[in-house]
């Protein structure tokens, strides 16, 4: 990200989570609610654990604003660990290590004993604790901000959970404009967010849930894939001209950047390279009446050689099935080196839907620098006129 930047910073049981957001152009209008529903969206979820009963999180700006509006200089945000109380002792700042149970048997899956072996550590805590998915917390926070700057813009992010192990929902977003899409994307968010599994098929929400139910039983974990779209995107963000110019590329490496993601294609990336050529590329058309292009089908995700073309920007990621179990795996003891079962962690048995909304400020993130990059300004009126004036152009 070159024209916006941010950095978050806190454990996941210290005090606070810290976010910085470096770049916003001035007298963009921001909700805090709205930044405020952003985060409960993402503690939501069937299958989350005990500490989303705990923690109420709540942005509190600390910078950058001044009645609603950015200044144009560095946002910064603070959210308070509720659970910090009761880990004063193990967290603490200062002072022995000498009650703090540091944790020495490594979990698979997690940075446990990579971590531990790089940094040098004898504590796995010391890793464990800023590796949490709770660091996402602030990515939401500061995601939701780049999100309203879209917004105002006319572009929407919307996301649902396509599948877990062998459930899998019928309406993929690759399909819009297909006569089985019958969902306006401006509505997707509303319909997936009263799923609790944020499932828009309910044959494969029930599916879901009855794994997320095995799984708890079986004292086990669940992974799935979600899907992120941006609609109403103009054509030409990002470039071709350099590899780390491709909007692909910087959404590929934002969305790997997620807890526990271990895939990511855009559009029908995987199944279109299983298909012959003359079945994959949106063949393109011309509609006079309103001077635009247009697709019949969109496998390509929105993105041509790195740059928006005009249709759906589409995001599939896949998540693992989260590293901490209540049944343990085979794990060493990093002292002894003896075999013993894994550390287990207070966790959540599954997280998909959660991790959908992470996706979604990812992607708000990336596009909103996409957006300074192409059309610049120091406020959001410049910005707004210069992308008007580049609407028009498209329309020619």
């Amino acid at each position: 990200m070159s024209h916006l930047k941010f950095y978050t910073a806190g454990e996941s049981h210290g005090q606070a989570l810290i976010g910085i957001l470096e770049g916003m152009p001035a007298n963009v209008d921001i909700s805090v609610d709205a930044i405020n529903h952003e985060l409960h969206r993402r503690q939501q979820g069937y299958g989350r654990g005990g500490r989303m009963r705990i923690e109420k999180d709540q942005a509190n700006i600390l910078s950058g604003m001044r009645f609603g509006k950015t200044l144009g200089g560095p946002i910064s945000l603070m959210i308070e660990n509720r659970d910090w109380k009761n880990w004063k002792t193990k967290m603490a700042i200062e002072g022995s290590p000498n009650n703090a149970n540091p944790v020495h048997v490594a979990r698979p899956g997690h940075v446990d004993l990579a971590g531990a072996i790089k940094y040098k550590q004898d504590d796995i805590r010391n890793l464990l604790e800023r590796a949490s998915a709770r660091e996402t917390t602030t990515r939401v926070a500061l995601g939701a901000i780049a999100k309203q700057f879209l917004a105002h813009l006319g572009v929407g992010i919307a996301s649902h959970v396509l599948q877990m192990v062998d459930a899998r929902a019928r309406q993929s977003l690759i399909d819009y404009g297909k006569p089985e899409w019958h969902i306006e994307l401006d509505r997707l968010n509303e319909i997936a967010d009263k799923s609790p599994v944020r499932c828009l098929d309910p044959d494969a929400e029930s599916a879901m849930i009855s794994l997320i139910d095995q799984a708890k039983k079986e004292r086990d974990t669940v992974g799935g894939i979600f899907e992120v779209v941006a609609y109403n995107l103009p054509i030409g963000l990002g470039s071709h001209v350099h590899w780390d110019r491709k909007l692909d590329a910087r959404i590929a490496g934002a969305m790997m950047s997620i807890q526990a993601i271990k895939g990511v294609e855009i559009g029908d990336g995987i199944g279109g390279a299983c298909r012959f050529g003359s079945q994959v590329h949106d063949e393109i058309y011309y509609d006079a009446g309103k001077s635009a292009y247009y697709r019949k089908q969109n496998n390509a995700g929105g993105l041509e050689a790195g740059i928006t073309n005009g249709m759906p920007l589409v995001v599939r990621a896949a998540m693992k099935p989260i590293s901490t179990l209540m049944r343990p795996l085979d794990s060493v003891d990093i002292h002894s080196k003896k075999a013993t079962p894994a550390h287990r962690e207070r966790s959540d048995v599954c997280a998909v839907p959660a991790a959908s909304i992470v996706g979604e400020a990812m992607l708000a993130l990336v596009l909103a620098d996409a957006f300074l990059e192409k059309f610049g300004g120091d406020s959001y009126e410049e910005i707004a006129e210069r992308i008007a004036n580049w609407r028009q152009h498209e329309m020619q």
